[in-house]
């Protein structure tokens, strides 16, 4: 049976498929693939566009492991299987009374893939997904059951918050969850100037901020998410509203445009600046998950890369001055967020105050011209590429980006001597084990 990731970049054929459901049969199909000499990868939701979960050994389908093992209520620390989706975590956390901190806007990936891959949300004081993790099991290379935390086996902990698969198949996430929250969204397109004007105070003054820039276009789609204290009762966009702009507008009329513009490259300007011009305004408070999380149903590839936020400026500057130049038209729009720093060693955030850009094409469309100038701008900067986004860098390149580069490689040689869960991708970004 073959895998593909959601957005046909990658393709695999393991030779062997296990889909287990406790972590003995996760052990097991770790002894096994030992035993007949073959790597191993837990694969989750394919929504990384690197190839970082593809396999020709053997492919772990976690997907039959999920659910939430224990939570307190009172300390937010609660305990899920790795195969959970984030969509089905959010359910159960609103159930608790509960919340993730900080989500990004897509919840179909599992929340092992998520972490080990560095997704995250946006917020200038708040990190990645990996920072709510407090603790973590992992099988390791020999079928061994390890939990790691800040205060037991600190140094796997701090590796494998984000591991990329690399030093074991993670089995269960304790993370540190907050009370339920009302978030108040307040969504309106703005001249992009203006918003790159004011980007240092509207990423200090709200607690999750982002914009959407159609590369042809005047106006960013501006996004403020703020909390709003009290625990009032949320007032939702109403069930016809949210169905017309999410739904209508941003799946079904912009995938519209954008078969249009695959179809007749010349028209890809003009629909992406009325693209721009249509942006609506919308202001509404629902529960957290509800904000944060959008339906994403057209299809992209995506690059994006994590540069200090004093720089973000300058590399879309730069995006700016290169789109006009390329070759190929470019359909889709350019997302920008923030982050603060954190401690995780192979977190793009790591040691530094973050800002996020990310770009995408519409699939089906030429895009490597478009990547290759993305990725100059940000080089230039000294900006580190998210693990499961495309991007070119190897090894060498990455080294000099993460000050604790080799600590990693240290305990990965440590927990996975042998390269059990080795792959193409891991070979080219870290290194042959």
């Amino acid at each position: 049976m073959k895998w593909q990731n959601w957005a046909g970049t990658v393709t695999a054929a393991p030779s062997r498929w296990y889909r287990p459901a406790s972590v003995t049969e996760i052990s097991g199909a770790v002894k096994a693939a030992a035993s007949a000499g073959l790597t191993a990868r837990a694969v989750g939701s394919g929504h990384s566009f690197t190839a970082v979960a593809a396999t020709s050994g053997v492919a772990m389908d976690l997907s039959g492991w999920t659910g939430i093992v224990a939570a307190d209520t009172t300390t937010g620390l609660v305990t899920v299987r790795s195969g959970t989706t984030i969509r089905a975590l959010n359910a159960a956390l609103d159930g608790l009374g509960l919340a993730m901190a900080n989500l990004g806007d897509i919840d179909a990936q599992t929340i092992a893939g998520a972490l080990s891959t560095g997704t995250h949300g946006t917020g200038s004081r708040l990190g990645g997904l990996a920072t709510q993790a407090e603790a973590m099991e992992l099988v390791l290379a020999d079928g061994s059951v390890v939990s790691c935390s800040a205060a037991e086996r600190p140094e796997l902990f701090a590796a494998a918050r984000v591991g990329l698969g690399a030093l074991g198949v993670i089995s269960a996430v304790t993370l540190r969850c907050v009370p339920a929250f009302t978030l108040a969204a307040d969504e309106r397109p703005m001249p992009l100037d203006e918003v790159l004007a004011r980007f240092g105070e509207f990423a200090g003054e709200n607690d999750h901020f982002e914009f959407y820039w159609f590369p042809y276009g005047r106006n960013a789609l501006v996004k403020r998410n703020n909390r709003v204290p009290g625990g009032p009762v949320p007032r939702p966009m109403p069930a016809w509203r949210r169905f017309w702009e999410f739904e209508v507008m941003e799946n079904a009329a912009f995938g519209a445009l954008c078969r249009a513009g695959r179809a007749m490259p010349r028209l890809i300007g003009p629909l992406n600046r009325f693209s721009s011009a249509a942006l609506s305004r919308r202001s509404y408070s629902d529960v957290s998950h509800r904000v944060f999380v959008t339906p994403r149903r057209v299809r992209f590839v995506e690059s994006e890369y994590a540069v200090p936020r004093e720089s973000v400026l300058d590399v879309l500057a730069e995006l700016r001055r290169a789109v006009p130049r390329l070759a190929d038209p470019v359909m889709f729009p350019v997302e920008v967020r923030v982050a603060a720093a954190d401690d995780i060693w192979l977190s793009t955030a790591y040691g530094r105050d973050t800002a996020y850009i990310a770009i995408h094409q519409y699939a089906g469309l030429p895009y490597q011209g478009y990547f290759d100038a993305f990725e100059s701008a940000a080089a230039a900067v000294g900006g580190r590429p998210h693990w499961g986004k495309l991007h070119s860098l190897d090894a060498a390149r990455l080294r000099a980006r993460y000050p604790r580069f080799d600590d990693f490689l240290r305990v990965r040689r440590e927990t996975d001597p042998e390269g059990r869960f080795t792959n193409p991708y891991l070979d080219r970004v870290l290194g042959p084990p």
